[in-house]
């Protein structure tokens, strides 16, 4: 069973080093923490009373670990799911903030549970993925996995920009749906031709 420094570590290897692609709404990024999360916590690491893009490429391994662990992890309270969700929703937090948690309070009301869709994990959330878990323990994770993914799709649908993330320049699976892929067992990965099927109306 991993630490929650060891999925961390594995994030920060995802997410690789500095960009700054003017596609990407999150800005100038290193290690997967955006300019707008540095700012928001005030990480001035050149002293020079701001925090732009040369604090962003000044910006550490083990710093990224940190900020993860502390405000991606603890912070929004995924130490309080279940254990066997811990690795995917700490991954799309990371990758998405709030609405890692949307994905799996609108999983929960299409299981049957009552929950708020507000990005935030109390008490009912957290009850509710301990009882849909109990209920399901070998297909939860399973079933968060392709919520991702569809959520993934449907930024891409809905923004032509943001296509070059879930499909390759060579036209197969791009980076997004590999990643959330990761997380779901193999017998539920898209083939190369359901793939093909879902992005067709892409041209």
């Amino acid at each position: 069973m991993q630490n929650v420094r060891e999925i961390a570590e594995e994030i920060v290897g995802r997410e690789g080093g500095f960009v700054n692609d003017p596609d990407d709404p999150g800005g100038a990024t290193n290690f997967g923490v955006t300019i707008h999360t540095m700012r928001r916590l005030g990480l001035d690491l050149d002293r020079d009373g701001d925090v732009d893009v040369r604090d962003v490429r000044r910006l550490t391994r083990a710093q990224a670990v940190d900020i993860f662990v502390t405000h991606y992890f603890e912070r929004p309270r995924i130490a309080d799911l279940p254990q066997p969700l811990h690795a995917t929703v700490f991954d799309m937090y990371v990758n998405a903030g709030g609405n890692a948690i949307k994905i799996l309070q609108r999983l929960l009301n299409a299981m049957g549970y009552r929950v708020s869709v507000d990005g935030a994990l109390g008490p009912q959330s957290i009850g509710a993925a301990h009882e849909a878990h109990e209920q399901a323990p070998d297909h939860l994770v399973d079933a968060y996995g392709i919520a991702r993914r569809n959520y993934y799709f449907r930024i891409a649908d809905n923004r032509p920009a943001s296509r070059k993330y879930a499909r390759s320049r060579a036209g197969g699976k791009g980076g997004w749906i590999k990643r959330a892929e990761e997380f779901i067992a193999p017998r539920f990965h898209l083939s190369d031709a359901q793939f093909q099927q879902r992005v067709a109306t892409w041209g």
